[in-house]
């Protein structure tokens, strides 16, 4: 096919939509279900409604082919362990007795029996459940759910194309189950696998699937030979299967590098590339193979992942260029639309100047047709789709509100010395100990307590104006009472103000910070059911006023405990929300770490001791190639330094991680220079606590001992049995006892018990170490 003809072909589609609905439909019937208020048929209705919304929308938008298998109620890689049978032993007899208790199970946990793992999709903020295998690991096909979805997208006369998550990034994101050895490599059962990979192709054929695309985001990280040999391996069994639909294989936030070689030579019909973003290096690494003739090409051009209007003319350019390299280039975003709301025009609040700027699903949708329109039909076909384009980007470089002078000379004039403590950590836990006076592995939570149903309908009041502000506020000052009582009662040693006046972690901080703009609907699943609305961050950063000083001052003076000052830090802060793509990443954090310096500052002042700046995300956006982690690692560390490294010498910085994998950067988290750390360890069994001691950190660590994303309330014995494991890696006088994350989405009943037992084991275990 010349590149005439490829132009003519070209087609449009995307690998993956929000699933949640408009109002969040999704996730009430889920809950709904949960608490016994909706029943399964039900919640089974409210599913296939939203995909058929779905579905439909994109199809109206002009979308050519649809993806289904998608949509999940929870995960897709755990829909992936259940189309391949690897359900754990302890949540078989559940799954057997009823498949969507048992799928909830496997996510959640039950009072009896602990949930799969949770960790970060890759670099970004979704969660996914981590496969746990052996090599006793049996896989059994298992394709009723993808069978069911791409019927009824063909029931509605559509071109569907079933989404699945990749053998190969399956065996790579998973890890040994309980009981196995460490070193136990899951990808040894790639053979054990792909014939049951071939049987779900099989049943897909069946059904009508003309395509399948099969996921490897894997295979953009850096890789041993030994793994993309089992790639080669992978695809050369798949693609010479005989009944089978044509093979897709999709990759995505990066750069394939090495893998490019391997699935540019497979006997697969088609490849998706990212070309957005450090990705665009497929673009060169594509031509250095040859291209990929004969074959269809998925360009992603448009950024799945981020809120900014395209640069449509860029775009054309880089597909023109590609015409020559595939014998049909399709038009997509780079990714799933899954990390981005689902539609900017819902959004009432912002700045008509500023809302064209932004783009989220549907308006991502649009710009995919208008591409594969202009691709196809010539650029005259959407002239005025391109002259409105360079408008909107016009409007946006010109914009006061992307540059302030104050902020970027503020910036430029800090040095080495503004981001170290006056004095190393030996001489600052000494002042420390004796300022705080607190026993042996001293007990403390997080930051958030329960956000209630009355919390949440409290901010709803004051922003419809039904309460006043003085209402309010006396409501959180109840909330904040009970919660340093119960603390109290409970004998935590180092306790928190509860945030009850905080919608978010980002949110809140990003509402109160110039440069940031918020939306009222702009929601994207980070887990399960957990949605948030990340903050953009659409220009220079600044604070114009204390924003965490009253409500901890008010804390503190309800208590002769110290009580901790609660910030998020500057690389979460950046993390999640949708990021400027017009200045470099770490300019942007240098500005934001500026802001909170201040409120560390003023926190100090106001009497607060001990201060937390959480940043779970250290870790998350760590870039998938190693090449490029010193110069991230750099720049995230010194922006936390520079937030922190102020303070005296006897006040304590805490900060606090949660569900990543943390053994690349321990050595980062080391630079940090805080003198407390937590970090999430119950699901994985303190392994954060070996990587710690492995590295021979110095400094005081609180590997988590009571899973909060999980509803099972641990007794203290088995929270005891943790803090004996996390002792076999920090000595005593540098372990401290908190929870994995904070407690904001779990109810009052099981945080009273599960604080009451992780204080009781504690004073157990220090009992132990004084009778030792």
């Amino acid at each position: 096919m010349t590149a005439k003809s490829a132009a003519a072909a070209a087609r449009s589609t995307v690998h993956g939509y929000p699933r949640q609905g408009r109002g969040r439909e999704l996730k009430k019937a889920i809950e709904g279900y949960w608490k016994g208020r909706v029943d399964a048929d039900a919640l089974r209705t409210t599913a296939a409604e939203l995909r058929r919304t779905n579905w439909q929308h994109l199809t109206e938008a002009g979308i050519h082919e649809v993806p289904t298998g998608d949509f999940s109620y929870y995960d897709h890689v755990l829909d992936t362990s259940v189309m391949v049978g690897a359900i754990p032993a302890r949540h078989r007899a559940a799954v057997e007795l009823d498949a969507l208790d048992g799928y909830f199970a496997m996510a959640r946990g039950t009072q009896d029996v602990a949930p799969l793992e949770m960790t970060k999709w890759f670099d970004t903020n979704y969660h996914y459940l981590v496969p746990e295998l052996g090599p006793d690991t049996v896989f059994t096909a298992d394709s009723t759910k993808q069978v069911s979805e791409l019927k009824e997208a063909l029931a509605l006369g559509l071109t569907a194309r079933p989404v699945l998550v990749g053998p190969v990034t399956y065996l790579l994101l998973a890890k040994p189950a309980p009981g196995v050895a460490a070193d136990f490599e899951p990808l040894t059962l790639l053979d054990r696998l792909l014939p049951v990979y071939a049987e779900v192709l099989a049943d897909l054929r069946a059904a009508g699937a003309e395509w399948v695309q099969l996921d490897e985001p894997a295979l953009v990280q850096d890789r041993t030979p030994a793994e993309l040999n089992a790639a080669m391996r992978a695809y050369r069994d798949l693609g010479g299967l005989t009944d089978r639909p044509q093979i897709l294989v999709a990759s995505y936030f990066d750069r394939l590098g090495e893998a490019l070689h391997v699935l540019a030579k497979a006997p697969v019909e088609g490849l998706a590339l990212d070309f957005t973003e450090a990705a665009a290096a497929n673009l060169d690494d594509l031509a250095a193979v040859g291209g990929l003739p004969g074959k269809r090409l998925v360009a992603g051009v448009v950024n799945g992942r981020n809120v900014w209007v395209n640069d449509l003319t860029k775009s054309l350019a880089t597909l023109g260029t590609l015409l020559g390299l595939a014998e049909r280039v399709d038009v997509a975003a780079s990714c799933s639309l899954l990390h981005v709301p689902l539609d900017a025009a819902a959004e009432r609040d912002i700045e008509p100047q500023i809302l064209r700027w932004l783009a989220f699903a549907r308006q991502k949708t649009a710009e995919i047709v208008t591409l594969a329109k202009g691709l196809a039909q010539g650029t005259d076909t959407i002239a005025a789709e391109l002259a409105a384009n360079r408008a909107d980007l016009a409007s946006r470089a010109g914009s006061a509100l992307t540059s302030d002078p104050a902020v970027r000379a503020r910036a430029a004039a800090v040095t080495d010395v503004d981001a170290r403590r006056s004095r190393p950590y030996d001489e600052r836990t000494a002042a420390q100990r004796a300022h705080l006076g607190l026993p042996p592995l001293p007990t403390t939570t997080i930051g958030s307590f329960p956000q209630t149903a009355e919390l949440r309908t409290a901010r709803a009041d004051l922003r419809a104006r039904r309460v006043d502000t003085a209402g309010y506020e006396e409501r959180i000052r109840a909330e904040i009472q009970e919660v340093i009582s119960f603390q109290e009662k409970t004998g935590l040693d180092v306790l928190v103000h509860g945030e009850p006046e905080r919608n978010d972690m980002v949110q809140y901080f990003a509402e109160q910070l110039t440069g940031y703009l918020a939306t009222q609907h702009g929601w994207v699943q980070s887990y399960g059911t957990r949605y948030v609305r990340p903050p953009i961050l659409a220009g220079d950063i600044s604070r114009p006023e204390p924003m965490t000083v009253r409500w901890t001052t008010y804390a503190q003076s309800l208590t002769g405990r110290p009580v901790k000052g609660m910030l998020t830090g500057p690389v979460t802060m950046l993390a999640w929300s949708f990021v400027r793509d017009d200045q470099p990443l770490g300019d942007t954090a240098r500005q934001v770490a500026l802001a909170l310096r201040d409120e560390v500052d003023d926190l100090e002042a106001a009497g607060t001791s001990v201060i937390q700046v959480d940043e779970p995300a250290l870790r998350e956006t760590l870039p998938l190639r190693a090449a490029d982690r010193e110069a991230y690692l750099a720049w995230a560390t010194e922006a936390f330094r520079l937030t922190t490294a102020g303070v005296r010498p006897e006040t304590q910085i805490h900060t606090h991680m949660c569900y990543a994998e943390f053994g690349d950067i321990v050595q980062a988290i080391d630079d940090l220079d805080a003198d407390v750390i937590s970090l999430e360890a119950a699901r994985s069994h303190m392994q954060v606590a070996r990587e710690l001691a492995e590295h021979g950190y110095p400094r005081e660590a609180g590997p988590g001992v009571y899973d909060i994303h999980s509803p099972r309330v641990p007794s203290a014995d088995e929270t005891a049995a943790l803090l004996r494991k996390g002792l076999e890696a920090i000595p005593a006088e540098r372990l401290w006892v908190n929870p994995d994350c904070g407690l904001k989405t779990r109810g009052w009943p099981e945080t009273r018990a599960s604080l009451e037992n992780l204080v009781a084991a504690a004073r157990t275990v220090r009992a132990e170490l004084a009778g030792s």
